[in-house]
């Protein structure tokens, strides 16, 4: 059997992991999968070498205190990898951690696969010259990403985006609206402030102040919450003294049937924005840092726009509304003309489809096949 090694660090790793595995199930036969993951990469057949919960945490003031937990993680994946001496190594995104996995690896002489490139075409990007040597073939989800890689010989290859394969373009309106007894005339509005307890604190009071003044002027608006369903609680005790309860919902059926109902959204920038792209739910993007973070953060961003979407687009396909323009008055005022003008909704429509047309996988394949065909081939070189 050839045996394979795959690292995830957090749950968006784990979907990748088990679609991963799946797709090379369909390709191969001999396939024997190790290593560590979460619940999806489990119903594949994984045994984790520890909780991967133990990787899945995000920002200096989370990291901090368990920085000897993850060096004996770390340790522990290292010893793992070296006994069990697999065929190759994949780690997927999570570079905190799988960076420095590969790196330790090195010596040993396995293949290695990196999936996801890191994003250091956005901000600091001098630290790509650090990833010389990591690995022997570099899967990446934008198709602008290989033309950055390639002149530092990191040997990138586009594989397309697993968003194709999320199903945010399949919810039940219908369902949705019966599930939560929204008449006809109720008009969902999609409120997604990020699964960082650090974004959701900043963020949360604007949403709470911009549904206040929205459904002054639309009675028929609905709140919904998308959270990420370790902090569902927090937000919904957050959410205790807003104008309108909202609507909470955490797995992800029942955000995509949210979607497919939904008038409109409001999201942090980030992935979230091409799942609603895919769902045709015209949007806003808005995000707040503190105002030295933020400072640093414009020295260093090298892209002219945050949102993913507007990114693929090469345009300001949706408003992107940051720092000072997070404010209430402002986000309603935008929202409020997505919800009241057809015409801008629909030009948010056409270009979120040309937008997404460019996430496809070489020669029409899913996402996880172009991937599991690049291993196979890294494999066999």
């Amino acid at each position: 059997m050839t045996r394979i090694y795959l690292v995830a660090g957090e749950a968006s790793g784990d979907v990748l992991g088990a679609r991963l595995i799946e797709a090379l199930r369909r390709q191969r036969d001999d396939l024997e999968f190790i290593g560590i993951g979460g619940a999806r990469m489990a119903e594949q057949g994984l045994a984790s070498l520890f909780p991967m919960q133990d990787l899945a945490v995000m920002g200096l003031a989370e990291i901090l205190p368990r920085v000897m937990k993850l060096r004996q993680r770390l340790a522990q994946a290292v010893a793992d990898v070296s006994a069990r001496k697999p065929d190759i190594l994949i780690t997927i995104d999570s570079p905190g951690f799988t960076l420095r996995l590969l790196r330790a690896v090195a010596p040993l002489g396995i293949r290695r696969v990196h999936y996801v490139a890191p994003q250091v075409w956005a901000w600091r990007q001098g630290r790509v010259k650090h990833f010389p040597g990591l690995w022997d073939r570099l899967l990446c989800l934008l198709p602008f990403e290989p033309a950055f890689f390639q002149p530092f010989g990191l040997n990138p290859v586009f594989v397309g985006h697993p968003v194709l394969q999320s199903g945010a373009d399949r919810g039940d309106a219908l369902r949705f609206r019966t599930v939560f007894g929204l008449d006809g005339g109720a008009r969902p509005l999609i409120l997604m402030p990020g699964s960082r307890r650090t974004e959701t604190a900043r963020l949360m009071p604007v949403f709470r102040e911009t549904v206040a003044l929205l459904t002054a002027r639309h009675p028929a608006l609905v709140p919904v919450l998308a959270a990420a369903p370790a902090i569902a609680s927090e937000l919904s005790a957050m959410a205790a003294g807003w104008p309108i309860r909202p609507i909470i919902v955490t797995d992800p059926e029942t955000r995509y049937d949210a979607f497919a109902a939904a008038a409109a959204a409001l999201t942090k920038s980030g992935t979230s924005t091409l799942e609603l792209a895919l769902a045709g739910v015209p949007m806003a993007v808005t995000y707040r840092v503190n105002p030295l973070s933020a400072l640093f953060a414009r020295r260093l961003i090298k892209v002219p726009h945050v949102a993913m979407i507007n990114l693929l687009a090469r345009s300001p396909l949706v408003p992107e509304l940051l720092q000072q323009e997070c404010n209430p008055e402002l986000l309603a005022r935008t929202i409020a003309t997505l919800l009241d003008s057809p015409v801008a909704a629909a030009e948010q429509r056409a270009g979120f489809a040309a937008a997404l047309a460019t996430l496809q996988a070489p020669a029409d394949a899913l996402p996880a096949d172009a991937a599991a065909r690049a291993i196979i081939e890294t494999l066999s070189a």
